[in-house]
């Protein structure tokens, strides 16, 4: 049987192989592979490059579905949407985080926990209303 080993350098040598043997050949092919985590700083550069591509991914979807409105909407809010609607939430979020800002802190908590609060009670009335629905539709 042929041997082969391929080595990169002195250093390793000391690794183990990995070897794959071929049924219909009747030779042992032997391959090292080896990484080095000193270029990439135990591994961050690569969690960091990870990052990147996700954020360059979740960009082309959204600009993917940001240029196909759903076909219900009417033109104008078709043009709203794609127009002034992310600056329209971003001014609002700016407007209330200045305002929280300002305030007495005691003064904010209580604000963000009442609407925190009208959440949970427009979700729970909802969801009454749905089972209060489907009874009427089920039980006639």
């Amino acid at each position: 049987m042929e041997s082969t080993s391929l080595f990169v350098s002195p250093t390793i040598a000391s690794l183990p192989t990995l070897s794959a043997t071929a049924s219909h050949r009747k030779k042992t092919i032997r391959w090292v592979v080896a990484a080095s985590r000193s270029g990439d700083y135990m591994g961050k550069l690569v969690d960091e490059n990870m990052i990147v591509l996700r954020m360059r991914i979740r960009e082309v979807k959204i600009l993917e579905t940001r240029e196909s409105a759903p076909s219900n909407w009417m033109e104008w809010e078709k043009r709203y949407y794609l127009l002034h609607y992310n600056q329209d939430v971003c001014q609002a979020v700016g407007l209330l985080q200045s305002y929280l800002m300002n305030i007495r802190p005691s003064s904010a908590l209580a604000f963000l926990g009442l609407i925190s609060l009208s959440v949970v009670m427009s979700t729970a009335m909802w969801m009454f209303e749905a089972v209060e629905m489907a009874k009427h539709l089920f039980l006639g």
